[in-house]
């Protein structure tokens, strides 16, 4: 189905046409009407659907510009999804009197309460920084019409949860919930129904859990072996851009130490760098800038990186749902991807529910631990001279 056969004002198709949207993802086409039309929405889709749309576009049309109040509200779980939310927002809006504002922690709060006293119809917001808004008595909630949870499966958990209640008991009278999600796990679904009145389930991932898009491949390996079998890996390869994931801050660090002896344009990011350092750095990714980009799950939630053609994840996932979030950053929108991950011997356990859960299929690249035999089959790569280009594999420093 294209845009153009909704019933969408003139400036909102005109914003679309000049973004590149003609047809409709089937996200967007399933929650559509629902969304205009006032219910409340549970929906899950494949990361990288364009979920963000799907929401912006019935969104704005419910703003009324001439009201100078919040009249929709975003909550995500991190700073750099909430700058892209705001971001979309933006250009769907561009031609429209709709203004979008995101806050979200550090940054200037002045500068936000200032912005907000002034004029904004849409608030895209970080659960911690919103909360310290409100008690600070700059916002009201007195004219919200819809609130959405994007990647409400992580918005949901503890640690997160108990800032929601309070954010969606501030908003005292009737309005819209929409819970927008790629996973929901079964001890979310409960809270999640919490949050809803007589809600729509829209599910787009019942059938198939991990997206078609993307080719998973698997590596047996020791700790000390990683470094030459990624290396070895990504030699082969016709690489665009790489995302490789690491659990905690400190691996990022050497992880980056050790591979920007072999690539060039690398850079890592973690939490513990400043919001401006984070915010370059995914402007230098998404702009190509960069080819290697060594992070923690600071990127893994919601973030577009539509050049992204490998993630790598350095250390196996904690569970299913952090698997898939890293994974979606590539196979975007139905572009092929191929995700590679690392799987040591106490490994093993979470790797066969990962199989199961998602439905899997894995391609072994070296020995497969779970075959009997246990006789290593070597991948077949099919070599070929291959013309430079600036984000490729060629992206490798040459060493003597």
């Amino acid at each position: 189905m294209k845009f153009t056969e909704l019933d969408l004002p003139a400036n909102i198709l005109k914003a679309l046409k000049k973004m590149g949207y003609d047809e409709m993802t089937p996200i967007q086409e399933a929650t559509y009407p629902v969304i205009f039309a006032g219910q409340d929405l549970c929906a899950l889709a494949e990361t990288g659907s364009g979920k963000t749309a799907a929401c912006a576009i019935p969104l704005i049309q419910k703003v009324d510009p001439a009201l100078n109040a919040i009249q929709g509200l975003v909550l995500v779980p991190t700073r750099e999804l909430c700058m892209q939310y705001v971001a979309e927002i933006q250009k769907i809006a561009a031609q429209t009197a709709v203004t979008p504002y995101a806050v979200y922690g550090g940054f200037d709060k002045k500068i936000q309460i200032a912005t907000l006293k002034h004029e904004v119809h849409i608030l895209v917001a970080t659960p911690g920084r919103l909360i310290d808004l409100l008690y600070d008595g700059v916002l009201s909630f007195a004219h919200v019409k819809c609130a959405i949870l994007d990647e409400a499966d992580e918005l949901l958990k503890v640690g997160f949860l108990e800032d929601i209640e309070f954010i969606m008991s501030c908003i005292l009278h009737k309005h819209q919930t929409i819970l927008f999600s790629a996973t929901m796990p079964d001890d979310i679904k409960k809270l999640a129904h919490d949050c809803l009145r007589d809600p729509q389930h829209i599910s787009l991932i019942t059938e198939r859990v991990a997206p078609e898009s993307i080719e998973h491949y698997f590596a047996y390996s020791h700790p000390k072996q990683k470094h030459m079998d990624l290396i070895k890996y990504l030699e082969g390869e016709d690489v665009n851009q790489v995302l490789i994931f690491c659990n905690a801050r400190h691996t990022v660090d050497t992880v980056f130490r050790a591979l920007r002896k072999d690539f060039r344009d690398i850079d890592y990011m973690h939490a513990g760098l400043t919001q401006d350092t984070r915010s370059s750095i995914i402007r230098k990714f998404r702009s190509q800038k960069l080819c290697y980009l060594v992070a923690s799950d600071v990127a893994a939630r919601g973030l577009d990186f539509s050049h992204v053609s490998h993630v790598i994840n350095w250390d196996f996932p904690r569970d299913g749902e952090q698997y898939t979030h890293r994974t979606g950053r590539t196979g975007r929108m139905g572009k092929k991807g191929k995700a590679f991950t690392f799987v040591s011997k106490r490994d093993l356990p979470l790797f066969r529910k990962l199989l199961s859960s998602k439905k899997i299929t894995p391609s072994w690249i070296g020995k497969d631990p779970l075959c009997e035999n246990n006789a290593p089959h070597e991948r077949k790569t099919q070599r070929r001279k291959r013309s430079f280009r600036p984000h490729s594999a060629q992206g490798r420093k040459k060493t003597e």
